[in-house]
């Protein structure tokens, strides 16, 4: 037997959609599909302008641009995180200021970041780690009363909110990925989330390359120029085909994902095993999306244990983010607010469990062999 850690899941729509796009004859960015799924993102998130991308390392680039940032800026941000969410930042000259987690979400601690600020602090860029939003309310505040942005790397939240606000629709920008390995999917793909007017315009125009062709478009200039930096950002109208046929069942997917992820936290709560393995947690003001199942063992050495013993079953299992501010680039280019202590801690002994959607008939071929790992261990 093998099960995969992830296994992309497909609606049956894709390829219907393709097809269209193809009789369209418009496979260039922002055709037809592009505009549905833009419409789709902005009536669900309540954002005032969704612009897909061709990454969420894409969508966090433009936000970066937008910011405006340079050398000397400062980001901070958690440094359990993908890389993109620094390299986004340091692309434009800016240093990552790396500070700790809560041990409950993984998420970054709010009651850390405040200490961190500087006369360079321009950002807060926070991550939703799992589809568990952070403390946003609190976040908000002190970027209010410092006078500074808040982006959200929302790459894992599409379908979660915080006290009934989706996430990547709280701070100023929102950015979402639709990797693969997401929830929604388009193999490659994202989504910035501008929830700040201000902005509006000028990312439309960074998302075009400096130009202000979509203005040109709409009728409302009568040539497009040159008008700014910026790049090319668009993914092409078959990819956004594919993703319209993901979003239309985005509520079914998030829903059957629910119904894994509780099966597995019902399995971990029996008394027997809650003893022995640290359970996700997710505070009752947010509402995850299953993105993920993760639990934490005692330390490293047993973490290897046990991804070995499932691999000896058929069935991988895998660890996650390697901490940023112990990356080579980490150490060159970020510096650390604190000892980050329960980052390092965290990140050997967290390992994420197969979820997707089909594993319904392997689970308990998966659970029997996590119960066949707790007789080995003292």
């Amino acid at each position: 037997m093998n099960i995969p850690f992830n296994k992309p899941y497909m609606t049956g729509k894709e390829l219907f959609h393709i097809a269209e796009a193809h009789f369209n004859g418009k496979l260039a960015g922002d055709g037809p599909f592009t505009q549905r799924c833009h419409q789709w993102l902005e009536q669900r998130t309540g954002t005032r302008k969704a612009l897909l991308t061709h990454s969420c390392t894409a969508a966090l680039e433009m936000a970066a641009l937008l910011l405006d940032l340079g050398p000397g800026d400062e980001v901070i941000m958690p440094s359990y995180t993908f890389v993109s969410t620094a390299n986004a930042f340091v692309l434009r000259g800016a240093t990552p200021v790396f500070v700790d987690i809560r041990p409950d979400t993984l998420n970054i601690d709010e009651t850390l970041i405040e200490a961190a600020i500087t006369p360079r602090t321009k950002a807060i860029a926070v991550v939703h780690y799992a589809g568990v939003g952070c403390e946003m309310d609190a976040i908000m505040a002190l970027a209010q009363r410092h006078g500074l942005i808040v982006v959200e790397d929302a790459a894992q939240g599409l379908m979660a909110s915080y006290r009934g606000r989706p996430l990547g629709s709280i701070g100023h920008l929102g950015c979402l990925s639709f990797h693969e390995t997401k929830n929604i999917i388009s193999g490659e793909g994202g989504a910035l989330l501008v929830n700040d007017a201000r902005w509006v315009e000028r990312a439309e125009i960074l998302r075009e390359k400096g130009t202000n062709r979509s203005q040109f478009f709409r009728g409302e200039v009568d040539k497009y120029t040159w008008c700014d930096v910026g790049s090319s950002f668009l993914p092409g109208e078959l990819v956004a085909a594919f993703l319209w046929g993901q979003l239309q069942e985005a509520d079914r997917i998030t829903q059957q994902r629910l119904d894994l992820w509780q099966r597995y936290d019902r399995f971990f709560a029996a008394s027997s095993r809650a003893q022995r393995f640290q359970r996700p947690a997710s505070p009752a003001h947010c509402q995850h999306n299953a993105h993920m199942y993760a639990i934490r063992l005692r330390d490293l050495a047993e973490r290897s244990a046990f991804i070995a013993h499932l691999k000896s079953h058929g069935i991988h299992s895998v660890f996650h983010y390697v901490p940023l501010h112990s990356a080579p680039q980490g150490k060159r280019l970020g510096r650390c607010h604190g000892n980050l202590a329960l980052t390092e801690h965290e990140s050997e002994r967290l390992v994420r469990l197969p979820l997707w959607l089909g594993l319904e008939v392997h689970l308990e071929h998966v659970q029997a062999a996590i119960d066949g790992f707790l007789p080995s261990r003292p």
